[in-house]
């Protein structure tokens, strides 16, 4: 067992959107996203199934050239291989599932080519 925190010892940064592996499971990498207001995932696909909550904040979520507006509370999954971006609209903290066969390390590699 293992106890962590989404939403202590944030760490917003005005010039990069800031990500953390807060669990790893037998089935999944559980990761912080924060983007400060006006942050951008530029369009990207996950080779897995991902979920993300919204935690706090609100963000623009565009999926196949549609854009949904996604607030505290909301949850939204994608099956792997589909396009997606994330505009913040306020300072937000989203929770990303990824699958245990994906890498924590893609979603950086997205983050630097934002």
């Amino acid at each position: 067992m293992k106890i962590e925190s989404f939403i202590k010892n944030l760490d917003f940064n005005d010039n990069k959107i800031v990500t953390k592996v807060i669990l790893e499971t037998s089935f999944s990498k559980e990761i912080r996203i924060l983007l400060k207001k006006g942050q951008i995932m530029k369009e990207h696909k996950a080779p897995f199934p991902i979920i993300v909550n919204i935690l706090e904040g609100e963000i623009n979520f565009g999926v196949e050239e549609k854009t949904h507006q996604l607030n505290k509370g909301d949850i939204i999954t994608l099956e792997g291989h589909v396009p997606h971006d994330l505009t913040a609209l306020k300072d937000s903290i989203v929770r990303l599932t990824l699958s245990k066969l994906d890498h924590p390390e893609r979603v950086e590699k997205v983050i630097t080519n934002s």
